[in-house]
């Protein structure tokens, strides 16, 4: 596929409100060829940023989630030693069981560097690895180039892919990790630019719905005491809902919350905001 990336300026994607800032940031991240750390609290789109980037460019995207136990080579790749004993014990497979190359499979990241075209790298939620994770995989995407020790082969990436890094900042990331990043903070987005976002999933809501849904969404996020509160996908969950149910009227929402277990997912989070609406 060809890769126009070098010659388009992002400025969103179908379902993705983006604002001037964010627009900048991607697009100079892309032109120096620099990863771009996001960081922001759940729900403010950090993860469907890449999702918008792939398709606003037409490239294929590839995840990597990372995990708290995870380790580097994961991510890079998997000598698949099991698959190797099996065919050599029972000798019906068409693997050549002395050729150990035919036992490695690429990881995410392994994924990008061999790919024949530019693809978009994500890797989400980086605050879950611990430090040398972190540190190590920057080596790797700096250098752009990573070993494959059971083989003695040096895999070197075919198209530098663009890199967009995720933390929900759970944990502090490392002095050298955020040194070699672009970074970007993502705001929870104000009423005026929910209801944009909340428009682009649905282009036919009826206005009365739309404005009694926004003002009822950011009047619960203000219930003291809750502990995850709910976002922007939740928001956008519950409109399905209410539009799908054919008792629903808007003037409802003056009053009654339907469905508030769209918007709270733990049990402590719904009681809390029904008490609250009850009151």
């Amino acid at each position: 596929m060809y890769d126009d990336t070098h010659k388009k300026e992002f400025t969103g994607a179908s379902r993705y409100v983006l604002d001037d800032e964010l627009a900048k940031i991607v697009n100079i991240s892309m032109a120096l060829e620099m990863p771009l750390l996001l960081k922001g609290e759940p729900g403010t789109g950090k993860t469907m940023l890449a999702h918008a980037i792939a398709e606003a460019f037409r490239m294929r995207l590839i995840v990597l989630n990372v995990k708290s136990s995870m380790k580097l080579v994961d991510a890079l790749y998997l000598y698949d030693t099991l698959t190797r004993l099996n065919d050599s014990r029972f000798g019906d497979s068409k693997r050549d069981v002395s050729t150990i190359e035919e036992y490695i499979r690429m990881g995410k990241i392994g994924q990008a560097f061999v790919s024949d075209e530019r693809v978009i790298l994500l890797i989400d939620e980086i605050d879950k690895a611990d430090t040398d994770f972190q540190d190590d995989m920057l080596d790797v995407l700096d250098q752009m180039e990573f070993d494959i020790i059971e083989i003695d082969r040096t895999i070197r990436t075919k198209h530098r892919p663009v890199i967009i890094i995720t933390s929900n900042a759970k944990k502090d990331l490392s002095d050298p990790f955020l040194g070699r990043c672009n970074f970007h903070h993502i705001a929870f987005p104000e009423p005026d630019t929910m209801r944009k976002i909340v428009q682009a999933h649905f282009a036919d809501i009826d206005n009365e719905l739309l404005e009694g849904a926004v003002k009822t969404f950011y009047r619960l996020r203000e219930i003291g005491g809750i502990e995850k509160k709910p976002a922007t996908r939740e928001l956008i969950n519950w409109i399905r809902a209410l539009k799908a149910d054919p008792d629903f009227r808007p003037k409802a929402l003056k009053g009654d919350v339907p469905f508030l277990g769209i918007l709270f997912k733990k049990s402590h989070d719904y009681s809390t905001a029904l008490e609250a609406i009850r009151r």
